[in-house]
Order: structure tokens, then sequence, then C-alpha cells
């Protein structure tokens, strides 16, 4: 959602994530000691992971990597498939999302290679908050260092 290239997957094992970090030149993060100790032994880009709730997770990786904490619509990507999402008229979305969701709200974007449709809902609310603890905390993570 922060608009970063990225892939995840729960259904490989760790040299599959280590050779595909290698191959397409990505960083591997994980919160797994074990795959971080392959990982750097193989020469594979990776980043190990201490923190505990998702905003100290977040904190570490926006430290680490510079990663702005703040979602653009514009740049974002689509968490279940990592292509960018594209705005879509409301009108277009009538018969794709529930009739509440289409009364209540009226920005709407759509994934281009899987479908789905996002807007802010209530869940952005939790979303944001999420995100301003962990600048919060990345603030304090600075400070220490």
């Amino acid at each position: 959602m922060l608009g970063y290239d990225t892939k995840y997957s729960s259904n490989l094992d760790d040299a599959q994530l280590i050779m595909i970090a290698k191959k397409e030149k990505r960083i591997l993060l994980t919160k797994d000691l074990q795959l971080y100790r392959q990982a750097t032994a193989k020469k594979a880009d990776s980043f190990y992971s201490k923190g505990k709730s998702e905003e100290e997770k977040l904190a570490e990786l926006a430290n680490r990597f510079k990663i702005k904490l703040d979602i653009d619509m514009a740049t974002s990507r689509c968490p279940k498939c990592n292509s960018q999402v594209k705005t879509i008229p409301k009108k277009r979305v009538v018969n794709k999302v529930e009739k509440s969701t289409f009364a209540h709200y009226d920005d709407f974007w759509v994934c281009p290679k899987c479908g789905q449709i996002y807007w802010q809902g209530a869940h952005w609310i939790r979303i944001l908050k999420t995100l301003k603890t962990a600048k919060e905390k990345g603030k304090k993570q600075l400070n220490r260092e």
C-alpha cells in the first residue's frame, strides 16, 4: 500500500525465498533468524526484523530503508498481487461492491491485474493509526541510536 514493489509468500521454503531474492535483486525481509543467517551466508540481501508489533516492524523498515510511512494512492500497490492500483470511476464499481459501500464512499481504486477493488473504508482509520504509531516509534528508535 505504501507504493513499494514487494512480494510475499508463505508457501515457499527458505531456499526458494533466497533464490528469488537473489535472482530478482530483492531484499529478503524476515523475522526468522535462521532464514536471515542462511540468506546472509548465500550473499542474498536480507534484513532481520526484531520488532514485536506491526508498528515496531514498520518503524525498523522505515529507518533502515528510508521508507516513507505515508500512503499515496497515486503510487499504491495491490496488497494481493503487487500491481499498481488505478483510480476507477464510482459508476464502474456499482455492481462490484456492496450497496452500502457504494452509498458511503466516492473514491475507488482497482487493481488492473487481479481486479480487486479498494476504497478508504472503516479499516482506513486503523491503517492510518498504525502508520502514525510506527512513525512515532521510528523517531524513538533513531533517538536511541
